[in-house]
């Protein structure tokens, strides 16, 4: 696991050591304080020993998206017509502002990223006047819908507390008395929905395919995200068998989102 270090500048060269190192992220300050990421393949001995250092706090790392994103701090990112930007920094016209909490969906992730980009194309292209999120996580998907103009989304996550904290970032934005947050699977709700987003991972997405396709509504779409490009192939099939065309495929990375369409 990542450990975290901070310090007192030494000279530029410090930066450039820290690359070399391996850093996962790296800020200053203009004070000359410095903080910086590194994995675990590089000891704190070693750090001090290629940068000259008497001394340094060595700390645990925050990992960020259930611990698959490793960044000092939250950072302002924008995707389309979408920027999210960390609910301490001052508002801005049309932003969505994001808690910094342990729930997936930062927006950093390549599979939110992903989503986020099939989202926002989608809305342009033929605006839903309804959104169902499977997994929502933060909200983050939900609430950039939202943002995006749709008139009304439902969230669903079997873990109570993302429910917690996406209802924490719709109050935030001002968007609560848009969203329906509900504690469940595509398996316990009722209805059809024009747009259906489901960013999760490919054996569930596989696994819940016929009870998933039930909720688009006819010639509605559906993106998945969270499939490793190697298991694309699976997920594909697994949503023709069940009626959905792709439209599109998207790749970040090592990852890929499906947009699909409903054949009936």
């Amino acid at each position: 696991m990542p450990y975290r270090i901070d310090f007192r500048g030494v000279g530029d060269a410090a930066l450039d050591r820290l690359v070399e190192l391996g850093a996962l992220d790296v800020e200053s300050s203009s004070g000359g304080a410095i903080a910086a990421l590194l994995p675990d393949s590089v000891t704190p001995e070693d750090v001090a020993r290629r940068l000259g250092l008497a001394h340094m706090i060595v700390s645990p790392a925050v990992g960020r998206d259930e611990g698959s994103v490793w960044i000092l701090s939250p950072r302002p990112i924008r995707i389309g017509l979408l920027r999210i930007i960390p609910a301490h920094l001052d508002p801005e016209p049309g932003a969505l502002r994001l808690l910094d909490a342990p729930a997936f969906g930062s927006g950093l992730h390549p599979t939110t990223a992903l989503c986020l980009e099939a989202l926002d194309e989608a809305v342009r292209s033929a605006p839903p006047d309804a959104v169902l999120d499977v997994g929502t996580g933060t909200g983050v998907l939900a609430l950039s819908a939202l943002t995006l103009g749709v008139p009304r989304v439902t969230a669903i996550d079997v873990d109570e507390e993302a429910l917690r904290v996406a209802a924490d970032n719709a109050r935030l934005n001002g968007l609560g008395g848009r969203l329906e947050l509900a504690r469940g699977t595509p398996e316990t709700i009722a209805g059809r929905w024009p747009l259906v987003l489901a960013n999760i991972l490919a054996a569930p997405l596989i696994e819940m395919a016929p009870v998933l396709c039930r909720r688009v509504s006819g010639q509605g779409h559906l993106i998945l995200s969270g499939i490793r490009a190697s298991l694309e192939p699976d997920v594909a099939r697994a949503y023709r068998d069940v009626g959905m065309r792709r439209v599109d495929v998207k790749s970040r990375e090592s990852w890929v989102a499906l947009v699909l369409r409903a054949s009936w």
